[in-house]
């Protein structure tokens, strides 16, 4: 398993994140895209998601709603910008619906070598400071969790 990099460079608008997994490109891509899959590796492990609508187009969108054991519910949204592909990769935005106008807009690469997949993100913010408001919430644990989740995932699905 590969340790995930996360970036957020002072005074900048975006964070980075990059892991490497022990699968193809076409079988990450497929765990980024297939709600069903998307459902068991987004988010920190403590939260079960639930997919409200997943629209894999240009112009279409995804909702889900992340449940604490709670009962507490933390909903985000976005749209799809041009058609995710494998080739080109994933253009969305990115709300929580918690914060209301902060939107990301977010670009993922794969990027596949001897049969293992490096996974490239970059999140752009509207503000720095939405950005590190974002880091103080536990951005990067859920990050991490959700990397760590996936590579699971990615040992149980096949090609």
């Amino acid at each position: 398993m590969s340790d995930t990099v996360i970036t957020a460079r002072p005074g900048s608008h975006s964070v980075e994140i990059t892991r490497e997994f022990d699968a193809p490109a076409a079988l990450v891509f497929r765990a980024y895209t297939d709600p069903d899959l998307v459902a068991q590796w987004l988010g920190p492990r403590r939260l079960t998601m639930k997919v409200d609508n997943w629209t894999l187009h240009h112009a279409g969108g995804y909702r889900y709603i992340h449940t604490d054991p709670e009962g507490g519910e933390y909903t985000f949204r976005g749209v799809f910008h041009g058609t995710p592909s494998l080739a080109d990769g994933i253009i969305q935005t990115f709300e929580f619906e918690g914060m209301p106008g902060d939107v990301a807009l977010e670009k993922i690469d794969f990027t596949e070598h001897n049969g293992r997949t490096t996974v490239h993100s970059v999140s752009v913010g509207l503000s720095v400071e939405a950005r590190d408001q974002h880091i103080a919430n536990g951005m990067e644990h859920g990050i991490r969790d959700s990397m760590d989740r996936l590579a699971e995932v990615l040992k149980t699905i096949e090609g």
